[in-house]
């Protein structure tokens, strides 16, 4: 049983160093990223980026990526690799992708350009090979780009691949194979797969419809027809509408003045609709009719589709209303084997625990909210039990100023005492008067 397992073992190592890997980019080195990822200058105004694991992470080092950070701008940023072709070889391209801030409208896909790519004046027009990854705007787009230029054209996938738009980290993969396969992958679920020539225009179709056939003449494609016995009943048509029998003339209507006097009409209670003879299956029916078809004289089978020869740049050229995007765990290579290994170890290691902080984060919040609702609550209460005047509520502290309304209650009763003394008060003045002064003692 061991000497299996060793034998396996080493084909599977065999199998792995036979990969090649075009472009591995983790983030993994601080600032190091300003050295292989270019900026372009062609608009003044693009969008900085930031290096961030964002506000909830699995890891704190290994999640951090290259952050979008201002709103409503586009972003231009690529990175070169040694160029090579994939002709007769797998192309994978492979990302992850974080919309933390629950993003509204903005792309989070990449672009493979020509190794002949000037990195500082990259725009939206720039020629690319391959653009792949999530577009999101609104409730109603929400997909996965898979565009391949071929001779020149830009060709988008006619299937419909549904993109994340939650704000946790998505993985995404693309395959491209050399028998003109390909496959869509997100967070390793296969989402699309299939041929190129038939989930992409780029050539004629094989088929075409002859143009010199016809339906023929005597051909009967009705699946009912009308009954030929069915007829209609007796007494079947009756007016929609009736006199109305129980309507009296005006006793003031003149027919010099107003004409001559008509009852007002009512729906007809014998009125029976239209007549339509019953349905029988038609016994000449032959079935839809379809349209031969012949070979396209303008089609011709291409084998290199899937071929590109100078791969060379992967760049973000990208518009974003609502920024906060990180885009991490760049991978191309040639190996289907390597980019699942590399998911597992990277995308697969952190999706985890980054779920549970951002629960944790939730859990907090809800938290913080219910107690401040809860302190509203009993505030409002408190404003409730004690009533009085709009004036009356509470301090800063939250606590009624009842003392201080009772000291002003004191000094308004005193406010109201008369100026004019009372008779004991009376005769203490007088005593005062008749009593001799210090100085006349």
């Amino acid at each position: 049983m061991r000497p299996i397992f060793l034998i396996c073992a080493l084909l599977g190592w065999f199998a792995t160093t036979d990969a090649t890997v075009f472009l591995k980019e983790q983030f993994l080195d601080g600032d190091g990223w300003k050295s292989r990822w270019v900026e372009s200058k062609h608009k003044s105004d693009y969008g900085k980026w930031r290096l961030t694991a964002g506000k909830f992470y699995g890891d704190a080092e290994k999640d951090k990526g290259l952050q979008t950070s201002q709103d409503a701008r586009f972003y231009a940023i690529s990175s070169r690799f040694e160029a090579f072709s994939n002709e007769e070889k797998t192309l994978i391209v492979q990302f992850t992708v974080k919309h933390e801030q629950q993003i509204d409208c903005g792309g989070g896909y990449v672009k493979l350009f020509p190794a002949d790519l000037n990195q500082a004046d990259m725009h939206g027009d720039s020629k690319y090979y391959i653009m792949f990854g999530p577009d999101i705007c609104g409730y109603d787009t929400k997909k996965v780009h898979v565009i391949f230029n071929y001779k020149g054209q830009n060709h988008l996938i006619k299937k419909e691949v549904k993109a994340r738009d939650d704000e946790h980290t998505h993985l995404y993969t693309l395959v491209l194979r050399p028998d003109q396969t390909y496959e869509v992958k997100v967070n390793n679920e296969k989402l699309a797969w299939g041929n190129l020539e038939d989930d992409w225009d780029f050539l004629p179709p094989r088929k075409i419809r002859d143009p010199d056939a016809e339906k023929p003449a005597d051909w009967d494609d009705r699946v009912l027809i009308d009954d030929p016995e069915d007829a209609k009943p007796e007494g079947w048509d009756k007016p929609e509408n009736t006199p109305d029998p129980d309507a009296k003339k005006p006793d003031d209507w003149d027919e010099e003045m107003d004409g001559e006097w008509e009852p007002p009409m009512i729906p007809n209670p014998e009125y029976k609709g239209e007549w339509n003879p019953k349905q029988i299956d038609n016994p000449k029916y032959k079935g839809s009719w379809v349209h031969p078809e012949i070979d396209n004289p303008d089609y011709t089978p291409d084998s290199t589709i899937y071929k590109f020869d100078n791969i060379g740049v992967i760049g973000l050229d990208l518009w974003q209303v609502k920024s906060g995007t990180i885009f991490d765990n760049f991978l191309i290579t040639d190996d289907e084997k390597t980019a699942e290994n590399f998911a597992k170890e990277s995308w697969g290691a952190t999706k985890g625990p980054e779920k549970k902080m951002r629960e944790q984060q939730l859990e907090e919040e809800r938290k913080q909210r219910d107690e401040k609702s809860s302190k509203d609550d009993m505030k409002d209460e408190e404003k409730d039990a004690g009533g009085g005047d709009e004036g009356e509520g509470l301090d800063e502290e939250g606590e009624y100023e009842e003392e201080e309304e009772e000291e002003e209650e004191e000094e308004n009763e005193f406010d109201e005492i008369p100026d004019e003394a009372g008779p004991l008060e009376k005769e203490e003045e007088d005593e005062d008067e008749d009593a001799p002064a210090k100085d006349e003692l």
